[in-house]
């Protein structure tokens, strides 16, 4: 069985989702002829430079006009010249990309970002491949670039997420829930203990966890000072060089300071809530280590989706203020049994296995069991 799994790099999620199926699939189904592939590195260096760093620029320095850009091609009335527009420049740009899948004919195309969906939706509406494509939406929500009559399966996050694909007019037959995938570390046990001495942090105090993605975006500084006091924090500051010299420099009490880290799986686990951006993968993540989520500086478009589907769960608070973040976080420590319900309602939405649910969805069974 030939099996193609795609991405595109704007953004550290989607790869992360199919580098989590990629892993899962080669362990599991060994006789496969598997691929791992960025479809931006089949695609022209122009249309690879402005799609990553059009991405970074807009949702790191002009996110009301990323908010713009995702409501216009969600606007029912405009679809159909939005969705025309995309798919001639996506079909220009990616010619590299569709003549590989052409000469591969995979039996499965599994893509976790839209762009790439699309492309393999157009081949087979030619007819020019005959592989089955399965597409793995990353957020909880459903923006319409990720439709395409011919995909045959759909990987979606939640029971709501489905219902909105339904809605928008695909059949329910065609709609897994499987949940996101995501990488095998997040479905460990830790002792809480081992890695607090490991991290130099106190085993017994109220842990709060906060990060914002790649970039460090957010109140992250305001936050660590007014929770310093009354909790123990955790910061990530990522690329954000100057936010981390900052609160070095400051040594807050109760307060440690991270850069870049490989390692997040061992800070949620340690932590007790998690102050985040909501992004599909890092909920995900959050959701199956049973991390009660705080969301802030959200992304107009797909991540203010995320925290509405969530939030009809009754999981992840949308705080507007610093001072709301402070009240919410000592609610949750003098409050356990709070905490507590939070949890059990995350237990009901998890779904720890979505990259073995795909592996023996593709693979007939062969795989074994889901868990």
């Amino acid at each position: 069985m030939k099996i193609i799994i795609t991405h595109a790099s704007a953004g550290a999620g989607h790869k992360r989702c199919a580098e989590a199926i990629y892993e899962c699939i080669k362990k599991r189904c060994p006789s496969a002829d598997i691929q791992l592939i960025d479809v931006l590195s089949k695609s022209s260096s122009f249309f690879k430079i402005t799609y990553i760093w059009g991405y970074s620029f807009l949702v790191r320095y002009l996110v009301w006009l990323w908010g713009f850009f995702f409501w216009i091609t969600e606007v029912k009335f405009l679809r159909p010249l939005s969705k025309k527009i995309a798919y001639f420049a996506n079909s220009i740009s990616t010619v590299n990309f569709k003549k590989f899948l052409v000469s591969e004919n995979a039996d499965y195309v599994i893509s976790t970002h839209f762009l790439p969906s699309e492309v393999t939706a157009s081949l087979k509406r030619k007819n020019k491949i005959k592989s089955k494509l399965m597409t793995v939406i990353t957020d909880f929500g459903v923006h319409p670039f990720w439709l395409n009559a011919e995909t045959d399966q759909y990987v979606v996050a939640s029971e709501l997420t489905k219902k909105e694909l339904v809605k928008k007019g695909v059949g329910e037959r065609r709609v897994e829930v499987f949940g996101i995938p995501i990488d095998q570390k997040f479905s460990q046990n830790f002792d809480k203990k081992a890695l607090c001495q490991k991290l130099n942090l106190n085993s017994n105090s109220f842990t709060v966890l906060i990060m914002t993605g790649s970039f460090g975006v957010g109140p992250l500084e305001e936050i660590a000072e007014l929770l310093c006091k009354d909790v123990q924090v955790l910061v990530v500051c990522a690329a954000n060089k100057k936010l981390y010299s900052r609160l070095k420099n400051k040594r807050l009490p109760n307060v440690a300071v991270f850069g870049y880290i490989d390692n997040t799986e061992e800070l949620m686990a340690v932590s007790d809530c998690l102050i985040t951006k909501p992004g599909g993968l890092s909920i995900a993540e959050a959701l199956n280590m049973e991390l009660v989520p705080i969301f802030i500086s959200a992304i107009p478009g797909q991540e203010e989706e995320n925290t509405r589907v969530l939030g009809e769960y009754g999981i992840g608070l949308k705080p507007k203020t610093v001072t709301d973040i402070k009240n919410i976080i000592l609610n949750f420590k003098n409050d356990p049994n709070e905490l507590s319900r939070i949890k059990g309602l995350i237990r009901n939405v998890k779904k720890p296995c979505a990259e073995k649910e795909i592996c023996n969805a593709v693979c007939k069974g062969s795989a074994g069991d889901s868990c």
